[in-house]
């Protein structure tokens, strides 16, 4: 049997390392290989290989072990580098930027996991491109480098052939993307429904809900509010009502909300509409008509329009890629 080419997948390792930073793309590769495509003999589409600097295991954040294939210096340059993230990079080792430096470039693919970004930014191999990382850190990342362009809200970021995600389980998100990008969307799907996730989130999409993307108001009826708007998307939730409801001017009340959540009352109810109408598209078998009547929408292509802006990609689209198919 003819032999196609494999990818080598090189994964970077260093004390204070996120083990599921690791694991969780190798699973996906690892998978990839062994599931899909067209396996040929003593071997899959992708070689997995981990390194250290000096070839020694590493202690992860969590306490586990890792024990690399071997040195970094020793590895030939690969297809695909992975640099995954954890609370090793708050504080970088000097060598292992250098070598990210110098090395990085020969690979023809370069990723990076959570806040392995900041290693790589580090290293200036950031320097001029669009990039993500670990929503804690999007500010730090665009302080300390403001050469990146940072996407805060972004899941994974695709620039010419760096591709930087959020934390932890976007490195699932962006490595099956690739191993769509590499074997078809047929593997890809395999593969999500073997690991038992989505294929796929779209890379654009918001890396955590509403309520979490908003900060908690200290006053009590701006608290309501959110509460307010999270159980009756349907409601009219224009400036004018929510003001109302916290017996604020509607002046005082979108100055206090912005102040004290971070984003205006507009941009709130925007979220928290997109976030229902997906899990009803996921989660239930309703039609895209009485989900967004269900959401405050009114008509399906106000809906669509949110979900463009939002997710690049309209509600059907969504649905078909997002909900779960039964075994």
């Amino acid at each position: 049997m003819t032999k196609r080419s494999v990818r080598t997948v090189l994964v970077v390792l260093f004390d204070g390392v996120q083990s599921l930073d690791v694991t969780g793309p190798v699973e996906v590769f690892d998978a990839a290989g062994r599931f899909g495509g067209d396996p040929y003999e003593g071997g899959g589409a992708y070689e997995i290989r981990t390194a250290s600097l000096d070839g020694l295991p590493v202690r992860t954040s969590s306490g586990l072990t890792l024990v690399p294939d071997g040195r970094l210096d020793e590895a030939p340059a690969p297809h695909t580098l992975l640099v995954p993230g954890g609370q090793g990079t708050r504080a970088p080792d000097a060598h292992l930027v250098d070598w990210l430096r110098e090395h990085a470039p020969r690979a023809e693919r370069l990723v990076s996991v959570c806040t392995g970004a900041i290693l790589l930014a580090a290293a200036g191999l950031l320097d001029g491109r669009r990039a993500t990382t670990h929503w804690g850190f999007c500010a730090t990342l665009a302080r300390n480098h403001p050469q990146v362009e940072v996407e805060p809200d972004a899941i994974y970021v695709r620039d010419g052939n760096v591709a930087t995600s959020a934390g932890v389980t976007a490195g699932i998100d962006l490595a099956l993307a690739l191993v769509e990008e590499d074997l078809g969307r047929d593997t890809a799907l395999l593969v999500a429904r073997v690991l038992v996730v989505f294929l796929r989130r779209p890379g654009n999409q918001a890396q955590f809900s509403a309520q979490l993307s908003a900060q908690t108001a200290q006053r009590e009826p701006l608290r309501d509010v959110q509460q307010w708007i999270s159980e009756h998307p349907a409601e009219d939730l224009g400036v004018e009502a929510l003001a109302a409801r916290a017996r604020l001017s509607p002046r005082h009340f979108a100055r206090a909300f912005q102040a004290e959540t971070g984003m205006t009352p507009g941009r709130y109810v925007e979220r928290v509409r997109v976030e229902q109408a997906r899990r009803l598209l996921e989660d239930s078998a309703l039609g895209v008509e009485e989900i967004s009547r269900s959401c405050g929408y009114g008509t399906p292509e106000a809906m669509r329009r949110a979900f463009v802006k939002t997710l690049g990609v309209p509600p059907a689209e969504y649905r078909r890629r997002f909900r779960p198919v039964p075994a």
